[in-house]
């Protein structure tokens, strides 16, 4: 009697099987998850055939899509092929290493015995049943010549820094409109479902719903405030509409209750927060770095400094159209039991490297840097070289991003109140607007800045709010469930 239950409802299935997949951890069940889980039983029973899923992440996104749905589906039809794939392969291996262990569990065998794991293709990437049923794992972007499946998902196609990065968004878009749409065994009857935190107007959701063919996608968007007029409505072909009402109400209180929410959107900033948690990424156009979050410095008299970084961005060229050298230093000061850092100069100019060397060493004298952050590319490697064999204390910094990727990932520290300028030194004025007009206008001394907020954030001089102490790891660590 139960197995059958179970087997006619993927929300049924879900609460009986939760024990197995995260012993000893409650089961929250909430409006949320029931559309989820309606969603996709719709697309299991052929009444969807495209199926978009915009949530916040910790919502059960990828337990609902990659664990519990292929070991549903098996209960139905064991012959069921599913491909998988999320920007990394250790997400897709993890995610189908759980599949595998709740089929093989106990709890799982006593209802459904007829479903086994063949011994010859039965590893943590691939895994099919003796019924020819079987489940794939790959990665944006992997080889995927011969294998397809009748139903091809996607989880998470971009990271929140690789999805800051046109490269990268066009290797997805490109990935996409190649490689996966090619993947389904049967065109007609096969069918596609995405589940991912919007994290660009230009990710792969934005990029499939503004074509012509995206009116062929129900849209379950699901914000993690409601928001009333939201520009992106749920498109739902089950009727299914979001029953919150009042404006700002959580999408599950009962787990990311008003204090974690809040939390959450001042760490990561109002632009990663409108994609990530609200599903409505902002145009790129400007603003990320606002000249309204910068602090300012009222005394004539510096605070006490504990740490001073300079940063530069070089250029080994004179002319008019060249790129300019940059450089800004900073010095980390406490103020009511917070880190935060303020800018005591800046320098700009289009100069010789037989200059740029003399100034980098004359400033090293005048402000005695505890470090030198100097960009590890072609202009910035000789300065690199010819300061640390003088005995400074340079450091190489690796950018991992594009420019407006690391102005987005460190505009949380500005947003959040930590950087202050001198109120009474005019060129502070210049340096703002100019990270204020960012992207347009040169870029030089906005490198400056955002390389130098990402070294103090990243090495713990300067702190977030929302950064937490050692002695708060293990509380915070744990909450990692819902994935």
């Amino acid at each position: 009697m139960k197995a059958e239950q179970y087997r006619r409802s993927l929300a049924a299935f879900t609460a009986a099987s939760w024990n197995t997949i995260e012993p000893g951890v409650p089961f929250l069940n909430n409006w949320h998850i029931d559309a989820i889980n309606e969603h996709l039983q719709a697309v299991i029973e052929g009444d969807i055939k495209r199926l978009i899923i915009n949530i916040p992440p910790r919502h059960m996104k990828s337990l609902s899509t990659a664990v519990l749905l292929p070991a549903w589906a098996w209960t139905r039809d064991p012959s069921m092929k599913f491909m998988y794939a999320s920007y990394a392969a250790s997400l897709s291996i993890r995610d189908s290493t759980k599949c595998r262990r709740l089929i093989e569990s106990p709890w799982y065998q006593a209802h459904f015995p007829d479903i086994t794991l063949t011994s010859d293709q039965n590893t943590k990437g691939r895994f099919e049943n003796s019924a020819t049923g079987y489940r794939i794992a790959t990665s944006v972007g992997a080889a995927a010549t011969g294998d397809g499946g009748q139903f091809v998902l996607v989880d998470d196609p971009s990271s929140a820094s690789d999805a800051q990065s046109s490269a990268m968004r066009t290797s997805v878009m490109e990935w996409w409109d190649q490689t996966m749409q090619t993947r389904l065994n049967d065109p007609k009857t096969g069918a596609f479902i995405i589940i991912a935190q919007r994290l660009h107007e230009q990710d792969l959701c934005g990029h499939i719903l503004s074509q012509e063919l995206g009116n062929d996608w129900d849209h379950l968007m699901l914000p993690s405030r409601y928001e009333i007029g939201h520009p992106t409505p749920v498109r739902s072909s089950l009727g299914f509409t979001d029953p919150r009402t009042k404006e700002g109400e959580l999408l599950w209180p009962e787990r990311m209750d008003e204090k974690t929410v809040s939390d959450l959107e001042r760490s990561l900033g109002s632009y990663a927060a409108a994609g990530q948690l609200q599903q409505r990424p902002s145009p790129k156009g400007g603003g990320i770095l606002k000249a309204e979050w910068w602090v300012p410095w009222e005394s004539d008299d510096l605070p006490d400094i504990e740490y001073v970084l300079q940063s530069y961005d070089t250029a080994f060229s004179t002319k008019e159209t060249a790129d300019y050298s940059a450089r800004t230093t900073w010095g980390v000061f406490k103020m009511n039991g917070q880190m935060n850092a303020i800018v005591l100069e800046m320098w700009y100019d289009r100069v010789s490297y037989p200059d740029l060397r003399k100034m980098a060493q004359d400033s090293y004298e005048e402000w005695q840097p505890d470090t030198i952050l100097i960009e590890k590319r072609a202009s910035g490697q000789s300065l690199l070289q010819d300061l640390r064999q003088s005995g400074l204390p340079v450091l190489a910094y690796n950018p991992d991003r594009d420019k407006q990727a690391r102005a987005h990932a460190s505009s949380a520290l500005l947003e959040d109140g930590r950087i202050f300028f001198p109120k009474n030194k005019k060129w502070a004025k210049t340096l703002i607007d100019t990270c204020a007009q960012f992207p347009k206008g040169h870029d030089d001394l906005v490198d400056t800045c955002t390389q130098a907020w990402l070294r103090l954030r990243k090495g713990w001089f300067v702190t977030h709010s929302n950064d937490f102490d050692e002695d708060d790891y293990e509380e915070k660590r744990r909450i990692t469930l819902y994935g």
